[in-house]
């Protein structure tokens, strides 16, 4: 008996097929599968690993660097980059602790003042970059080496004391065996992927990314989204000083936030962010920044000299750009 295959039965099949086909064509879906085979290949390498302390520790960092690797994937969508946002944020950790201690400024009017400083400084990036063309690259570049220049004058290689407990309470506290800096970020995030996703400004931030000249004839005011990316990038790096200064108590100008730009724009790419603008989502940038978090803890759990390190963030980071530039070649063989 030869049975039949309704025409609703073969449009439900071929449904499913384009749903899959879709769904492994979506680049976040590989950074996340890499999360978990990563997360499980260690758990069971070391059983420190998935220890709660461990992931306490790692919920921690995580906050930290994925703050800005939110801010840097903001900009990187309209097509531009921000080379200071570590440098920023190492600034910002002198600048909050500069206020509170040595002016005497409360722990709020400090952390304020400080956002303002910084908030200030993006709005110069987004200018530089939209009224006098200069190249985003030299831009953030000249702000980097700036504010590592502000951060040593500053402090003369010494690390300010006596901050306020305020910045230790949020940036080493727990609220149900969760870290509030992880909590922090998880907030920011669902708002960045609010705006992405669900507002007409956000979707307005892809098509600039994506086309310029496109969105400019349909109306967009690409100047005032692409500034407001780069402010939006300053002050997450001014933010997420806060929850560092937390975590370390005194305000110390060693090696903070040195690098920290190439893990951001690591976990952003990794995580499906297009270099040339107008493509990836939030989801991809939070995974991203969680599988460079495995890697490096997990090195450091198996005892892996820290020296190698950077050298595998860096294939890492290679194997991303790669897999991001074949990826735009295949789509726009399709087009």
């Amino acid at each position: 008996m030869t049975t039949q295959t309704t025409p609703a039965a073969r449009g439900a099949g071929v449904t499913s097929r384009n749903r899959l086909r879709s769904l492994v064509e979506t680049p976040e879906v590989g950074v996340v599968v890499a999360c978990a085979a990563v997360f499980i290949a260690l758990a069971l390498a070391r059983d420190t690993f998935a220890s709660a302390v461990n992931l306490q520790g790692m919920g921690f960092d995580l906050a930290q660097y994925g703050l800005i690797a939110i801010g840097e994937s903001l900009v990187i969508l309209t097509g531009g980059i921000d080379l200071s946002v570590g440098a920023l944020l190492g600034t910002s950790v002198i600048l909050i602790s500069w206020f509170n201690v040595r002016a005497g400024l409360p722990a709020g009017v400090a952390m304020l003042a400080t956002l303002a400083i910084t908030g200030l400084i993006g709005l110069w990036h987004g200018l530089a970059v939209t009224r006098l063309k200069m190249p985003p690259f030299v831009v953030t570049l000249v702000t980097y080496t700036v504010a590592q220049g502000i951060t040593l004058a500053i402090t003369s290689g010494t690390s300010i004391v006596g901050i306020s407990g305020f910045f230790g309470n949020i940036g080493q506290s727990y609220i149900a065996q969760l870290p509030v800096p992880l909590i922090l970020f998880v907030i920011v995030a669902g708002a960045a992927w609010f705006f992405l996703e669900r507002t007409f400004v956000g979707r307005q931030v892809y098509a600039v990314g994506g086309n310029p000249e496109a969105a400019r004839l349909a109306g967009i005011r690409g100047d005032r989204r692409i500034v407001s990316m780069y402010v939006t990038s300053s002050l997450l790096s001014g933010f997420a000083a806060m929850l560092v200064l937390g975590r370390m108590g005194v305000g110390s100008a060693s090696g903070v936030g040195v690098g920290w730009e190439l893990q951001a724009i690591a976990a952003a790419v990794i995580g499906g962010v297009s270099l040339t603008g107008g493509q990836g989502r939030i989801l991809g940038i939070v995974a991203g920044t969680v599988l460079l978090e495995l890697i490096t803890n997990g090195l450091t759990t198996l005892q892996i000299n820290s020296n190698y390190t950077n050298i595998v963030l860096g294939g890492v980071l290679g194997i991303a750009i790669l897999a991001d530039r074949l990826r735009a070649k295949h789509f726009s063989s399709r087009a």
